[in-house]
């Protein structure tokens, strides 16, 4: 019998799809936001699409303060976001 794939749903777009074709973004205990390239991090995740309309949408939706259950300021999207360009061009 095949293996399921796991699916995440993404913040950004609603799609969901296969849990290692997303990027994981965490909550660390201390309430810390950041990219989990790895997936193994501790912490409460949440999962975005490798491309930045995603991480656009989830700003303008508030995805990342649903999910995370906080506020999140402008600079810690400015650091994903710079993050994310870092992953894109790999």
């Amino acid at each position: 019998m095949a293996k399921k794939t796991p699916l995440r749903k993404c913040i950004g777009c609603g799609e969901m799809i296969a849990k290692k074709d997303m990027l994981r973004v965490i909550r660390t205990k201390d309430n810390e936001i950041k990219l989990d390239p790895t997936g193994k991090e501790n912490g409460r995740g949440a999962y975005l699409h490798f491309n930045r309309d995603c991480l656009e949408k989830a700003v303008k939706t508030k995805g990342l303060e649903r999910s995370f259950k906080m506020s999140i300021g402008p600079d810690i999207y400015e650091t994903l976001s710079k993050e994310l360009m870092d992953i894109e061009q790999k």
